[in-house]
């Protein structure tokens, strides 16, 4: 399992150079299409997840890859061996567009359906989070790597990650009714994951939808630094919905028993 840490390792240049692509479209402006769905996509979208890739191909050229736009266009291929890739090339479009920082590029790998590494990278901030086989690191601005690890709950409250754009404030609310809660913030992207592993966050419900490419990079992340990702009823997040066109059912972040 450690081999995990290294294959992270070894896209850190991947994400790196995806950033650099998304970079120079926030600075200059990219036009907005729209999907299918209705969902915005850009140039940078696109243009990042095919450098993505084609860079899996290189390295790992029999493992293949579900990416946000490529399912958009159609193209799914044949994942019933359980191991894969996700990919969302930019998460967090509309922060993108609205001119915000939050967002991130996103690779995850899963084996029997399961995401066992994943890597996030924020372009604007220069934050990096990896994590893999009960191992989960930050860096900062291409500072050292540092170990991070998700917190126990504090004892004055929990801080609370929701997302800026998406879910209903009123159930939010009823969910959080019982619980003790000192701070709720709002992030866009997988941030809000990075957060809890990072120790800085307690708990993200997504009251909801999201699509698998959205969470497996998060989740990982979150399962090496010891939190886990679970449905409304206790269960872990499953993977490989071709089924259900990858859409995640709502799902409970948190760094303990919350």
């Amino acid at each position: 399992m450690t081999d995990l840490l290294s294959l992270a390792r070894e896209l850190i240049p991947v994400v790196h150079a995806a950033g650099a692509v998304e970079l120079g479209y926030f600075r200059s402006g990219a036009e907005v299409m729209d999907k299918v769905d209705g969902s915005p996509v850009t140039l940078a979208d696109q243009e990042a997840e095919a450098l993505i890739a084609e860079k899996l191909r290189r390295l790992h050229p029999g493992i293949p890859m579900i990416g946000e736009e490529s399912v958009a266009a159609g193209a799914i291929p044949d994942i019933s061996g359980g191991e894969f890739w996700l990919v969302d090339p930019l998460d967090g479009t509309r922060e993108f567009i609205t001119g915000s920082g939050d967002f991130t590029v996103n690779i995850a790998l899963l084996k029997n359906f399961v995401p066992v590494m994943g890597i996030i990278y924020a372009p604007v901030a220069d934050e990096l989070y990896f994590g893999a086989a009960g191992a989960a690191f930050m860096s900062v601005k291409g500072g050292a790597l540092q170990k991070i690890s998700a917190r126990k709950n504090p004892a004055d409250g929990l801080t609370v990650v929701a997302s800026k754009r998406h879910g209903d404030p009123e159930r939010l609310n009823d969910y959080l009714k019982d619980k003790k809660v000192a701070q709720l913030t709002n992030r866009s992207s997988s941030l809000k994951f990075c957060a809890l592993a990072a120790g800085q966050a307690d708990l993200y419900p997504r009251l909801g939808p999201t699509s698998e490419w959205d969470t497996a990079a998060g989740d990982a992340i979150l399962r090496a630094a010891g939190g886990r990702v679970t449905t409304l009823d206790g269960k872990p997040l499953v993977y490989g919905k071709t089924e259900r066109k990858f859409l995640n059912p709502e799902f409970i972040a948190s760094t303990e028993q919350a």
